[in-house]
């Protein structure tokens, strides 16, 4: 298939016009100008950009990914492939040891079929003090003989894990999943900025969404974000959503680690696209409102409502795009940010950019950054 649009963000370039040559699925050139054969598809306004890496999300589209229920699974991955996410991990919430292991040979299972590309385990093994949206009653401490029975099960599909690095027996927990070939992720974590680099330096490399539901950076005690923006073997999530995070923030932090260093998640739950209501989040029970989830209960923000091509967007106005121009250097960065660099924190050299080898996974974009069609590979 020869697919050919106004715009092609390839890498570290934008080609206007481009074209995008994939064969069985994979790309097999890329090129500026007229394509070599006439397009099986062309979009003469459109922007082509790599389809979305999302690594921190629990659902959307009234299904949810937290029970590992295949139906529901499926549900949301594509409720989540229509707004341009063709590459997502499913992240769990804090269960039970025997919930838990449940849940990760369902997605095990979903995983070995494609309809996930990995599991994210956001918990349990966080802190109570910053818990968010995670059920306090079932956190606990890490301990290698619960660990080492979820990697058993796993069977190679856990791809992150998010640990607060303070707890009794997380130094040996991170060893453990850095052995295995886990991305260890500092989340949900009332560590100081030491016992943050402590965890850096065994091995964490992601910040999981910086500043929410972490110790605040103040001017004696700097904590984790601090820490996390400090190292550059760490990439920062960010919750781009306007709602988690003040725009000035996201940009501060976006100039502060380099654009290399973010990539951009939706943390969205089972309510992503659906209207304001009662939702559920594992076992809490969620409101949302105005388009805002929060724990019905505490009033604590319960992950995100929006989707990745709507993140894609906001970012872009916050770099100075205009609605009706995006200059290259803004397009590269929204890229790199929602694909590419995911794609390199998970080891993923098959997706992440339209570039000869990869995957043909590519996202349109209409001249206002809206989902004009979307081609996956899978």
């Amino acid at each position: 298939m020869i697919i050919s649009a106004g715009a092609v963000v390839a890498g570290d370039r934008v080609l206007r016009p481009g074209w995008i040559h994939s064969v069985d699925g994979v790309i097999a050139d890329v090129g500026d100008g007229a394509p070599p054969h006439p397009a099986d598809r062309d979009f003469p306004g459109g922007i082509a950009v790599p389809g979305f890496v999302d690594m921190h999300v629990h659902g959307g589209g009234g299904a949810s990914y937290t029970d590992g229920v295949a139906d529901d699974v499926r549900a949301a991955a594509d409720f989540h492939r229509r707004h341009g996410t063709t590459t997502t991990i499913t992240s769990t919430v804090s269960a039970s040891p025997e919930d838990l292991l449940v849940i990760v040979e369902r997605l095990r299972d979903l995983v070995r079929r494609g309809v996930s590309a990995g599991i994210h385990l956001e918990g349990p093994w966080i802190s109570r003090v910053r818990c968010g949206a995670h059920d306090p009653d079932v956190l606990r401490n890490p301990a290698l003989d619960e660990i080492d029975q979820v990697l058993t099960v796993a069977d190679g599909t856990v791809a992150m894990v998010t640990i607060a690095p303070e707890l009794p027996g997380a130094p040996a927990a991170i060893d453990r999943f850095v052995d295995a070939g886990v991305v260890v992720a500092v989340g949900h974590t009332d560590a100081t900025y030491e016992q943050v680099r402590d965890a850096v330096d065994r091995g964490a490399r992601v910040a999981t969404h910086l500043f929410n539901a972490m110790a605040p950076l103040t001017h004696r005690e700097p904590g984790p974000p601090l820490a996390l923006m400090d190292d550059d073997r760490v990439v920062v999530e960010m919750i781009g959503d306007g709602v988690h995070l003040h725009p000035a923030l996201v940009r501060d932090v976006q100039r502060a680690v380099g654009i290399d260093r973010v990539a951009l998640v939706t943390d969205a739950m089972v309510a992503a696209g659906m209207a304001n209501g009662e939702y559920m989040l594992g076992s809490l029970a969620v409101t949302v409102s105005d388009g805002v989830a929060r724990v019905t209960d505490t009033g604590a923000i319960a992950g995100g409502t929006a989707t990745m091509d709507r993140l894609f967007a906001r970012t872009a106005a916050g770099l100075r795009g205009r609605a009706d121009h995006y200059p290259d250097e803004v397009l590269i960065a929204c890229a790199a940010m929602t694909s590419g660099n995911p794609a390199r924190v998970l080891g993923r050299a098959d997706i992440g950019s339209i570039a000869v080898g990869r995957r043909a996974d590519v996202v349109i974009l209409d001249a206002d950054l809206t989902v004009a069609e979307v081609f996956s590979s899978h």
